[in-house]
């Protein structure tokens, strides 16, 4: 009976172990576990070209939100310039005015003196014919022109008093003369600077707007690379999730078909042990059943919490300013607003006040800060004895019209009209044949 019964289970475990090892199922295991592999290091790879395109699109995406706002700096100063400029072209057509008006006036005091010095040549003539006084005819022959006569002649005691309230009055068309003359001096100086600052203006509005064009044609390629990188990054993320999906499909069912076939040979070995119990009419073993293991699957996190830098803290008035290199625009006028200072809108003097500002120096009121007070800030020293800290002066649209803030190298830091903040070479080029050796020390 034993040996029935052991005969009987062997033949039992066989028949559950041609199940399970027939060849067509032994390949199918087979081809399924390469096909994950594959799989697999397919989707590493994909994965690896995802972060490294997420990456270069977090990159670009900086660098686009940092053009733009570079774009709207040049935006605001382009308007604020434009505003200066017509605001300048009504101060010169204003002048204008006031000089042509001048010169209209000074023509009458002209006609006016010349008929006082005809009248003052027929009372000579007629005192001369008359037997006059001698000294007045002295005063007369000795003057070296008119001016010079009413001088003269204003000393003489003995001339009569008509003649000497002719020449009071003279004289004193004489001084308004002189008086509006000046004055028509200094307007017309006055209206040939600002020119000249117009000039200067109207030169920073087409670098500001060359570079600007520049910049937004820059932006729009990379406007463009984006989208490219976007469209092929959602690409590669939709193959990664197709991919993936028939993973997950082919090894669900791969191990349906498993299970299926592992139950179907243990009931026909269980029903074949039942039925060799009941002809053996004997206790017989029940074959043990093996239990599926389920693995458990590993979470993993290649997230990095970010850290940020820490923001750098300005040490000296040399380097506190490069900052703004890159993030600002030359403003004429600007920079003396706490907006402005936040949207790097500067001009040159005003960029000198802030930098000084940083580092806890203060150079006078900033509504008033001009090339002209900072040139009085502090001492003036040999531009042989310069060093890194010190101002250094430019003539260009006028004697000492521009300044910076020496940095070493024949290099100085300012807010150039083409560049807003920059770090320029002094020591050749256009700086060097602007610079006019002027070294303040502050």
């Amino acid at each position: 009976m034993k040996k029935k019964m052991l005969l009987l289970n062997t033949t039992v475990l066989l028949g559950l172990g041609g199940v399970l090892s027939t060849p067509a199922y032994a390949s199918t295991i087979q081809d399924m576990e390469s096909q994950k592999s594959q799989i697999q290091n397919q989707r590493q790879d994909v994965q690896s070209n995802i972060k490294a395109a997420s990456d270069e699109l977090t990159r670009l995406q900086a660098e686009q939100d940092q053009m733009k706002a570079q774009l709207e700096r040049l935006t605001i100063a382009e308007e604020e310039n434009n505003k200066k400029a017509q605001k300048t072209e009504a101060d010169i057509k204003e002048t204008s005015k006031q000089v042509e008006q001048l010169e209209k006036e000074i023509k009458l005091l002209q006609e006016k003196l010349e008929k006082r010095n005809d009248i003052l040549k027929d009372r000579a003539r007629s005192l001369q014919e008359s037997g006059g006084n001698v000294e007045y005819l002295q005063v007369l022959l000795g003057s070296s022109s008119f001016s010079d006569f009413v001088d003269r002649a204003l000393a003489v005691s003995t001339i009569v008093d008509a003649d000497r309230g002719i020449l009071k009055e003279t004289k004193n068309m004489q001084d308004e003369l002189k008086t509006k003359q000046a004055d028509v001096k200094s307007k017309l100086a006055s209206l040939e600077d600002m020119k000249a600052e117009l000039d200067e203006m109207t030169v920073q509005l087409a670098a500001q707007k060359k570079q600007k064009d520049a910049l937004a044609k820059e932006l729009k390629d990379k406007e463009a690379k984006n989208e490219e990188l976007k469209a092929s990054l959602q690409s590669k993320d939709s193959s990664l999730a197709n991919e993936q999906s028939t993973l997950e499909q082919n090894i669900k069912d791969q191990k349906a078909a498993e299970e299926v076939a592992r139950k179907a040979a243990e009931q026909a070995a269980k029903e074949a042990a039942e039925q060799a119990q009941k002809e053996a009419a004997a206790p017989a073993e029940q074959a043990d059943s093996s239990s599926a293991k389920a693995e458990a699957p590993k979470a993993s996190s290649n997230d990095v919490a970010p850290t940020s830098a820490p923001a750098p803290k300005a040490s000296n008035v040399v380097t506190v300013g490069n900052r703004w290199i890159g993030n600002s625009a030359y403003v004429f006028g600007g920079g003396r607003s706490q907006s402005d200072i936040s949207h790097g809108l500067f001009d040159c003097s005003s960029f000198v006040h802030w930098a000084y500002s940083q580092v806890g120096v203060n150079l006078g009121p900033l509504g008033s800060v001009s090339t002209e007070t900072l040139k009085h800030a502090g001492t003036q020293v040999s531009s042989s004895q310069m060093q890194p800290g010190d101002l250094v002066f430019f003539d260009t649209y006028k004697k000492d019209g521009h300044v910076g803030i020496y940095v070493g190298g024949g290099k100085f830091i300012g807010a150039q009209s083409s560049t807003g903040v920059a770090i320029a070479n002094m020591s050749s080029g256009y700086w060097k044949q602007k610079f006019n050796g002027r070294v303040v020390r502050i």
